[in-house]
């Protein structure tokens, strides 16, 4: 668009150029008559002047004889001036004709000074339409050189842009390296490739992570395989209820641990959203062995669990319930309520300490990711807690809820009841 403006702009340039040279060129002053070519004709028309219909013209140029009474005796050409008042206004030369020394008339020869200074105007013009014709040539000349190797090179380079920032790093900016500007637009394919190098580099950083991740599961699954197997046999030898009882957490625990190791393979800190959620009908009087193995310190009293089909991964909901207790132990540190309420499509469960809660402020980010209430300056965490939580909730079908209760934060997980009901 601007090219085109701009060719628009020379061409009324060159219409400003032509129109002004046309209204200002100066008529240049007439050149005096020859003297000599006059006295000539002058002489000729005195020596025929009494056959004036015999005379002859061998000049040049073009004259017109008139008697006293102004009656034309001779003319070259009848487009001439026939009185001395036209004479007069044309710049004519007019010469009294004499014999015997008295004149009998008057010779009137025509100026031609105005034909001679229209047809050197005319010339004039024609040759500056000439050179702006010529200047135009070039002029569109050159638009077309700086589109070919200006315009359509940067228009090439903005659409390369444009798939480097939507990603495509596969295909290749082709440009002329002969071109004004090929030096510089081949440093952006260059660019290009090294981004293709980085990317694939961090494809296989990120390989080798896992890598990493899952030789280090491997690692620790076998001292976890020890501590189950000790607590099987301690649970065996054990000589009363409550010491089995403690080897059987130990063993769930052990369990526990193995299942999320396995599953780091796939999902790091910062891969959480690729942590795999797979809910199947799950009868509610599994949560409170959910709840106690959450609770192991035993500061809550377990409420009774309305019977129901719920609709839930066991291990996932495990995981919540073990962070909602963890934070609760960290940062309270008093004893826990918990309700379970059953509604229309979930399962309410709502479990609240004695810490005094949060900010109204901090609440609606605590679901977020690294991020942690004013409570927890100087107590050791990562944030994460509740944002596995929440999302685990989400790819169940349910929901975390965080509030401030009554005697300090309340936390609420609703989990939705079986699609077969």
């Amino acid at each position: 668009m601007k090219g085109h403006l701009f060719f628009a702009g020379l061409l009324l340039a060159f219409g400003l150029e032509l129109a002004t040279l046309t209204l200002l060129v100066p008529r240049q002053a007439g050149n005096p008559q020859d003297t000599v070519a006059v006295n000539e004709i002058m002489q000729t028309v005195q020596r025929d002047w009494n056959s004036l219909e015999d005379h002859t013209n061998d000049t040049g140029f073009d004259y017109v004889v008139l008697d006293g009474d102004g009656t034309v005796r001779y003319r070259t050409d009848p487009g001439l001036s026939e009185s001395v008042n036209a004479a007069v206004a044309h710049r004519d030369t007019m010469l009294d004709v004499e014999l015997g020394g008295a004149p009998v008339g008057k010779l009137i020869v025509y100026n031609s000074d105005g034909e001679t200074v229209q047809a050197e105007r005319r010339a004039l013009l024609s040759a500056a339409a000439g050179a702006m014709l010529v200047q135009l040539v070039l002029c569109a000349g050159y638009f077309c050189y700086l589109r070919r190797t200006v315009i359509l090179p940067f228009r090439k380079l903005e659409r390369f842009a444009q798939r480097v920032a939507g990603g495509n790093l596969d295909i290749p900016l082709e440009m002329d390296r002969h071109n004004l500007f090929g030096a510089f637009t081949e440093s952006f394919d260059l660019m290009r490739a090294e981004l293709k190098k980085a990317r694939i580099a961090e494809a296989k950083a990120n390989a080798a992570k896992k890598e990493l991740v899952a030789k280090l599961s491997h690692d620790i699954k076998t001292p976890v395989a020890s501590i189950k197997a000790a607590s099987e046999v301690g649970a065996a030898l054990a000589e009363d209820e409550k010491n089995r009882e403690n080897y059987r957490q130990i063993e769930r625990k052990a369990d526990q641990v193995n299942t999320l190791v396995t599953n780091l393979f796939s999902a790091t800190l910062e891969e959480l959203d690729e942590l795999s959620v797979m809910p199947s009908d799950l009868r509610s009087g599994e949560l409170r062995v959910l709840l106690e193995n959450a609770d192991y310190l035993r500061r809550a009293e377990l409420p009774d669990i309305p019977d129901c089909l719920l609709f839930a991964d066991r291990l996932r909901l495990q995981e919540v319930f073990d962070n909602i207790f963890a934070n609760s132990y960290k940062y309270a540190g008093t004893e826990i309520d918990v309700a379970a309420e059953l509604e229309e499509d979930c399962l309410r469960v709502c479990v609240e300490d004695y810490g005094g809660g949060l900010a109204e402020t901090e609440l609606p980010h605590l679901k977020e990711k690294f991020r942690r209430g004013g409570n927890a300056e100087g107590i050791e965490g990562a944030g994460l807690g509740l944002y596995i939580a929440d999302h685990c909730m989400r790819e169940m079908g349910g929901q975390l809820t965080l509030e401030n209760g009554a005697s300090g934060l309340e936390v609420t997980v609703s989990i939705p009841l079986s699609r077969g009901i």
